[in-house]
């Protein structure tokens, strides 16, 4: 059984810096794509994932994982997060949430029938507080 292949932190980041791609750091370093991808996370060169478990809450069922409205909430949070999405996803997100907002609307979600509108609760709606804290962020680019 032969050695595995190890990926020199040094080497890796001046590879980064210089604009590799994963798949050609993979090929330079012998190793897999995944193995460039936990060497990075270990050497501290890639991006930190985002957290959308605020705009998404619930455990979403598979088949309404790539839905509207979950695509939308995650585009708002990535955007309250400082990572906006590509302008036409975000513009979206921002038009669909307004849409809801300005009727008083908000969503729920079941993971037996997916997202469903509904009256927003008189102490405010799920979809204006993701909406506002992209929104906030998005002020302070």
């Amino acid at each position: 059984m032969g050695r595995r292949p190890t990926v020199d932190r040094a080497e890796l980041a001046e590879l980064v810096a210089r604009g590799l791609t994963v798949q050609e750091l993979a090929t330079h370093f012998g190793v897999t794509e995944s193995g460039v991808l936990q060497a990075k996370r270990a050497a501290g060169l890639a991006k930190p994932m985002l957290d959308h478990s605020r705009a998404l809450p619930w455990k979403l069922a598979r088949a309404h994982a790539q839905s509207g409205p979950a695509t939308n909430l995650r585009n708002l949070s990535a955007a309250a997060q400082g990572r906006p999405p590509a302008p036409e996803r975000l513009n979206t997100a921002l038009r669909w949430a307004a849409r809801l907002t300005d009727a008083g609307l908000d969503v729920a979600y079941d993971p037996a029938t997916g997202f469903v509108e509904i009256p927003a609760a008189p102490d405010g709606s799920h979809v204006a507080t993701v909406l506002d804290a992209a929104k906030k962020a998005l002020e302070e680019r």
